[in-house]
């Protein structure tokens, strides 16, 4: 798929088909998330990979009940590993861990997207509860939560500010 087409078609998506996402096919997501771009090469990133259901349940509870995130047949968290980038970076490592974290999550994304999977990035969850919940240790910190899976819905495009709105040249 061209690139600039995948950008401008995909979704966010919350209405799963009840069809089964093979592990090859994660292991395909996950390696095109891990080609993202990060500080000093680092990878200062995590994934952990949800079937259980019980776990996705707990998932959905401590993200807003977000019942669509139960329903996907897999679920990615992806965790910022602060603690990698940090002993090199110091302070900044927080920054660029989330920053390493975020770039894999676009990729991730559009790869599903290639595939023909739908996915949906999801920010609003209790981040101490998802890290009790996985088991997440200590200086790392859980970034996203996104459900996997073949839609059983489709959007318009929503609307985009227009450039005049949003570049600015040389300056502010």
């Amino acid at each position: 798929m061209d690139c600039i087409k995948a950008i401008k078609e995909r979704r966010s998506i919350r209405k799963f088909k009840d069809s089964a996402v093979g592990k090859e096919i994660i292991e395909k997501l996950l390696d095109a998330a891990q080609m993202a771009p990060s500080a000093g090469n680092l990878q200062a990133r995590d994934f952990i990979v949800v079937f259980n259901k019980i776990t996705k349940q707990k998932l959905t509870s401590v993200a807003l009940n977000q019942t669509f995130i139960e329903q996907a047949p897999v679920v990615i968290v992806v965790v910022a590993n602060t603690e990698r980038s940090s002993r090199v970076y110091k302070s900044r490592g927080e920054l660029y861990a989330a920053q390493d974290a975020t770039a894999s999550i676009m990729n991730l994304l559009l790869a599903a997207h290639s595939l023909g999977l739908a996915t949906c990035w999801v920010g609003a969850f209790d981040e101490y509860a998802v890290s009790d919940i996985l088991g997440i240790p200590p200086k790392t910190r859980p970034v996203a939560i996104i459900p996997v899976g073949y839609a059983d819905e489709e959007h318009a495009a929503p609307p985009r500010m227009g450039l005049d709105k949003v570049v600015h040249w040389e300056t502010w």
